[in-house]
């Protein structure tokens, strides 16, 4: 089997429309290495798929959260980034596989990918939010945050992700002949949706959802640390609910990292000439897959609550299993002593 193009990472980075024709230079790996990077990619998957199953079976089998914003917005992040990472993934190991696919397929794989990355830091602002009105306005906050009202939340944020995108199907519809969604293209968004206009409105776009967000969890956290200074009695939980909001900016800008990344990459092709493959693939892991494997974690294991749930299903079974064998043990024990 020949070699592949590494331009995959360049293809999860173009679902985002933030990379240039430029980036589709045929540089090749070795079978090895190629092989080497799609298992590392596969067990990623695997790895991020056990966790997030734990942590989506943890919440539907505790009805306990079902009423609580907080953790209905933590699970709806949870499986929109798994998503996103299945979609990303699944165009990583294609690209290098059969290196073009069918532009219709295309189109959903990018639409996809597209629409929940765009949806994680709307969310994260959201989860924001729940927090202010926690900590701010702790006597309506059951009154404003009703998990009816948190779903509702959830269809606006996907509304609004979804629609500003949505028209680069149409353009691209009103503008290609039917024979062109039958074709074969290397699966970057600008390879699909041609329209330079498109370009233009994408970055518009970004730089607005992203402005807003920024400008909610500053206001929230500056607001959260003026009350955890005036209120002494409620200090430590205004002091949770304020790293728990400094977790959403590292996560935002972990978001953004991949509107940067082009020029990043840029830049470190200068200095580490003859590098471009192996600086690709580990921006496609920093940009991409960090962030998902930090959400579950930071956001699951980091709360006491949800910890407790965890604890109970995933870690006390080995837990109960060990005590069953230490009193077998001793009930042999005490047998063989009797016996004496």
């Amino acid at each position: 089997m020949s070699s592949r193009v590494l331009g995959t990472m360049n293809s999860s980075a173009g679902l985002l429309g933030n990379m240039s024709y430029a980036l589709q230079i045929f540089e090749r790996d070795t079978f090895t290495t190629a092989f080497m990077k799609n298992l590392i990619m596969v067990l990623v998957w695997f790895s991020l798929s056990y966790i997030n199953s734990i942590v989506v079976a943890t919440f539907f089998m505790n009805r306990v959260f079902y009423g609580n914003p907080r953790y209905i917005l933590f699970i709806h992040m949870v499986i929109n980034d798994a998503i996103q990472l299945t979609v990303t993934i699944t165009l990583f190991v294609l690209s290098y596989i059969f290196y073009t696919i069918n532009v219709s397929f295309c189109c959903f794989f990018i639409l996809v990918a597209v629409f929940t990355t765009r949806t994680s830091p709307v969310n994260l602002a959201g989860m924001a939010i729940e927090r202010y009105i926690s900590i701010c306005n702790p006597l309506r906050h059951a009154q404003i945050c009703t998990a009816r009202r948190t779903y509702t939340l959830i269809g606006f944020i996907w509304f609004i992700c979804v629609v500003p995108d949505i028209t680069d199907l149409f353009v691209t519809l009103a503008t290609e002949s039917l024979s062109f969604f039958h074709t074969r293209v290397f699966c970057l968004r600008q390879n699909v949706f041609k329209d330079p206009i498109l370009t233009y409105k994408r970055q518009a776009f970004d730089i607005i959802y992203f402005s807003c967000v920024f400008f909610t969890l500053v206001y929230t956290y500056i607001r959260i640390l003026f009350v955890a200074r005036v209120l002494s009695s409620e200090k430590q939980s205004a002091q949770r609910a304020r790293n728990t909001i400094l977790l959403h900016g590292g996560q935002l800008l972990m978001c953004m990292m991949s509107y940067t990344s082009p020029t990043v990459e840029t830049v470190l092709r200068f200095i580490l000439p003859g590098r471009i493959l192996e600086i690709r693939f580990a921006n496609y892991l920093i940009v991409y897959i960090l962030p998902r494997f930090l959400s579950p974690i930071i956001y699951g294991v980091r709360d006491k609550e949800f910890r407790k749930y965890l604890k109970r299903y995933f870690v006390s079974d080995r837990c109960k299993g060990m005590s069953h064998r230490v009193n077998h043990s001793e009930e042999g024990e005490n047998k063989a002593g009797l016996n004496k």
